[in-house]
């Protein structure tokens, strides 16, 4: 990939918490940044028990707490209102978000708007600017995953025009990660399959993008290699805590990565789908990203064919262009052995698809997603690569 830029700026989370029964230090981490906290969670983890866990570690350092439990689907901008609210009633002045990406996209909304006011969507594309510190923010994932808690995006559906909002600026970054891989154990195989799928569209995405840099390209080499190796694992064998340990570091650098060189054509044609249709959005990459990739190949070969080296376990002799295909070809494997079809037969109705194909071609090219990858689609292509990914074959 030829560079045009000699210097980068790179985000992160200010403190990154690693490793087996992290969990327990978030009474520590928290005290540090208030004295209330406000955890945004959801009824799963609620039965779990992680909630109770997470307000007892908190008790035992003087942090009090109340809960905004209400997330019950990926995240809406009407969970965003409903946090807020409790946030400001309760005087909050730390938010500890605890689950997936939905919990943690959620609270970093809050986080935002509670210090800079408006509504979520007007932070879209820089319309209005975070300028004010947000509340302080520890992200808690529990899935491996989507990798937001070491990103300054979030993604949060506009409930009164299906569009998914991917905002993006700094002041969304966490200023805590923990990731503990034993909270992800409780994950079945479906969430295990649709995240574990997203984080590897995260890494192979920022890969491939116009806006990789060295820095992106070491983490996003290392998250495709901890998860081509561990995905089916964990799918077939959800207590492997070593699995699961090198998917939950995967998914961290994965999000890295993504944070600092962007998603490209996947994740601008996935987050339509996840508005008209309520696709999980981890399924949604999955369906899209062989298709996508096929689309893409002749521009970025070379570095499809690094990603085909991990696969590539028994070391068989290829050129680059057959590592390239034999990389897409094992994606389509492994999302047929996790139960990934397309989108056809996932249920979603042919001529309501069809019906949806120029807003969603739109929408996806408005979110500024598709101008990072390698091969930049029109509206017409972007149409004709949705029909395609109706029907493709895995």
């Amino acid at each position: 990939m030829i560079q045009t830029k000699t210097t980068f700026t790179v985000y992160s989370p200010p403190t990154l918490v690693y490793g087996r029964h992290a969990f327990e230090e978030v009474g520590v981490q928290a005290k540090k940044l208030g004295t209330k906290a406000l955890i945004v969670s959801d009824p799963i983890m609620d039965r779990l028990g992680f909630v109770d866990q997470c307000r007892v570690l908190l008790k035992e350092q003087g942090v009090e707490t109340v809960s905004y439990l209400g997330v019950t689907s990926e995240p809406i901008d009407t969970y965003v209102t409903e946090a807020l609210d409790i946030l400001q009633q309760s005087a909050c002045d730390i938010i500890i978000s605890l689950g997936g990406g939905s919990c943690i996209d959620t609270a970093k909304a809050v986080a935002v708007v509670a210090t800079n006011g408006g509504y979520i969507g007007d932070y879209m594309n820089f319309k209005k600017v975070a300028n004010e510190e947000p509340v302080p923010h520890m992200a808690i994932p529990t899935t491996a995953g989507t990798g937001s808690e070491a990103t300054n995006a979030t993604v949060i559906t506009d409930m009164t025009n299906d569009i998914k909002m991917m905002i993006k600026q700094p002041a969304f970054m966490p200023n805590v990660a923990i990731v503990d891989p034993v909270l992800t154990l409780t994950s079945p195989p479906s969430i295990t399959a649709a995240t574990g799928i997203d984080a590897l569209s995260h890494a192979v995405e920022s890969y491939l993008s116009r806006l990789a840099h060295p820095y992106t390209d070491m983490l996003a080499l290392s998250a495709m290699k901890l998860i081509v190796e561990n995905m089916l694992t964990v799918y077939e064998n959800g207590d492997h805590i070593d699995a699961r340990e090198a998917m939950a570091l995967g998914s961290l650098q994965a999000g890295l990565a993504f944070s600092n060189a962007s998603v490209a054509l996947v994740h601008g044609m996935s987050r339509p789908i996840g508005a008209l249709f309520h696709v999980p959005h981890g399924i949604s990459n999955a369906m899209l990203l062989p298709a996508v990739l096929d689309y893409s190949k002749d521009t970025c070969i070379d570095r499809l064919a690094d990603l085909g080296t991990f696969f590539n376990t028994e070391g068989l002799s290829m050129s680059q262009a057959e590592l390239a295909d034999f990389a897409i070809q094992s994606i389509k494997v492994l999302c047929k052995k996790m139960g990934i079809g397309n989108l056809k037969e996932w249920g979603i109705d042919e001529q309501a698809f069809y019906e949806a194909i120029p807003k969603m071609a739109t929408d996806a090219l408005a979110s500024g997603s598709p101008g990072n990858n390698p091969k930049v689609p029109t509206h017409e292509e972007l149409m004709a690569l949705y029909k395609v990914a109706y029907h493709y074959e895995f």
